[in-house]
């Protein structure tokens, strides 16, 4: 990161803002941005925002999409100006940029006019890998919108073909298949929806039922939840929603990755037109997302409801034989380009055993041990790669624990009903479960104050930041209380 030197030696008010200390007053920024707006817009808009540099008092913050550009500066640019100015008082203004664009990007001074688009969204949804430079010149969308629709590019590698098989993603990939292959009337299991967490092939299965669908001759659209919103915000910056809408609809298959970042009141209702349309008429939806729609709290009721009433698939875990398979099937791809490779069986099934989170995982280790074999010219021995997955097995992902869940255990640990606990009543028997109901939310999820109260019956943050200061003081205090909070912990977290 660099700093300019007027601000490097140090404020006139005598506070310091050198490199290091401006780095850390940007995590105390991204930190307040986190409580402020809490959890899932955070994650949406801002956990990919990086300071790159602070120059003559202008902090130039990076992201990796034009369309996240876009959206902060259209949404939150006096936010993150406020905040950061209230850590440095240095800072007047704010610029965003995209990283590994070739052309500046031009500041933007907080309440000017933001920047129109460059490029109509079809292009966008076109565009694969790194964006093109802004300094490109832009397209019409109207002449877009008159060609072929295909969304953003399908992975080649990404088939049914390659697909490994086990019993966690059986019913999963047989539902992608028969709605890939269907060549009937109407659609099957409209909308498809999968869910899963990170590396467990939802995005695997959607590229299979695009490529599929395509060589049976349908029209076929694969878009992110990013290209999505940003193909609908520049339709209407261009005054060509209209187009986009009809266009959109008038595909045989929408395939969607990664609902869950979908914002906006406006795009979510155009989400859900969209998909209404399709279905009604008889079109087939797919999507995916990291959570089942009755959780995807950030959209409209209406919107998961929709999701919901179709066929809603979960793809499990990876079992032990699975990772065999998938790390077997990845050892003999890598083979293919490096002949001399070799994996003894020993040490593939220490891999397959040792790292329990994802495929993901997996191939990163397969990349790692291929680099060591060809770096160092030795043999991968069990403690080379002991030694090269080593961070791979401590990062195992934590068990994801639901507020839902945790009012139920209270509730029924205390002898209340979950309603009591998300109701107006105020009677000690109510009220102590409730606000270790609300200190459990706060130490063991990651959502913010204000969701929290959101899900206690819409209560304030003050009232759950409260009930997490006295639990803590009476947790201290009590060594009775204490045992009881901390079983509750042990069990909501088996």
């Amino acid at each position: 990161m660099r700093v300019d030197e007027s601000v490097a030696g140090g404020a006139e008010n005598g506070r310091g803002t050198g490199g290091t200390d401006m780095v850390a007053a940007w995590g105390r920024v991204k930190r307040r941005l986190r409580a402020e707006l809490g959890e899932d817009v955070f994650a949406s808009w801002f956990a990919r925002l990086e300071l790159d540099c602070v120059v003559s008092g202008t902090a130039r913050l990076t992201v990796p999409t034009r369309f996240l550009k876009s959206w902060i500066e259209s949404h939150y640019l006096d936010r993150v100006l406020n905040t950061f100015r209230a850590e440095v008082e240095e800072i007047g203004r704010i610029e965003v940029g995209v990283r590994g664009t070739a052309a500046p990007v031009r500041p933007v001074a907080p309440g000017a006019p933001k920047p129109g688009p460059t490029s109509g969204p079809l292009a966008r949804l076109h565009a694969a890998g790194t964006p093109a430079p802004i300094a490109a010149p832009a397209p019409d969308m109207r002449s877009e919108i008159a060609g072929d629709l295909t969304g953003a590019p399908l992975d080649a590698r990404l088939t049914f073909a390659s697909f490994v098989l086990g019993r966690s993603n059986a019913l999963a990939h047989a539902a992608a298949d028969r709605v890939a292959r269907h060549d009937g009337e109407g659609a099957l299991y409209n909308p498809l929806y999968f869910h899963a967490g990170v590396g467990l092939g939802k995005t695997h299965l959607l590229h299979g039922i695009g490529h599929a669908a395509r060589e049976a001759g349908r029209r076929v659209i694969y878009l992110t939840a990013d290209r999505f919103m940003y193909g609908f915000v520049n339709a209407l910056k261009t005054q060509n929603a209209l187009a986009f809408k009809e266009r959109l609809r008038g595909i045989d298959l929408l395939i969607l990755d990664d609902v869950q970042f979908i914002q906006g009141k406006s795009i979510q209702a155009e989400f859900g037109h969209t998909i209404n349309a399709l279905i009604d008429a008889g079109r087939q939806v797919v999507a995916a997302s990291d959570r089942p729609p009755t959780e995807l709290e950030a959209l409209d009721e209406r919107v998961r409801s929709r999701l919901a009433g179709g066929l809603v698939v979960e793809i499990g875990a990876l079992d032990e034989q699975l990772r065999a398979s998938i790390l077997s099937a990845r050892l003999a791809a890598v083979r293919v380009a490096h002949p001399t490779f070799e994996v003894s069986p020993a040490v593939a099934a220490y891999v397959a055993r040792a790292i329990t989170a994802n495929g993901r995982d997996l191939e990163g280790a397969v990349n790692r041990l291929l680099a060591h074999a060809t770096l160092t010219g030795t043999a991968v021995t069990m403690e080379t790669a002991e030694t090269a997955i080593r961070d791979l097995v401590k990062n195992r992902e934590p068990k994801r624990i639901k507020i839902e869940d945790i009012q139920k255990l209270v509730a029924s640990r205390y002898n209340v009903s979950r309603s009591d606990i998300l109701s107006e009543r105020r009677t000690a028997a109510v009220v102590k479960p409730r606000q270790i109901a609300m200190y459990l939310s706060k130490v063991l999820t990651l959502r913010s104050l204000p969701e929290i109260g959101r899900r206690f019956g819409g209560r304030d943050h003050t009232t759950v930041l409260h009930a997490v200061r006295k639990i803590e003081k009476l947790i201290g205090e009590d060594a009775v209380l204490g045992d009881e909070v901390e079983l509750l912990k042990r069990m909501l977290q088996d």
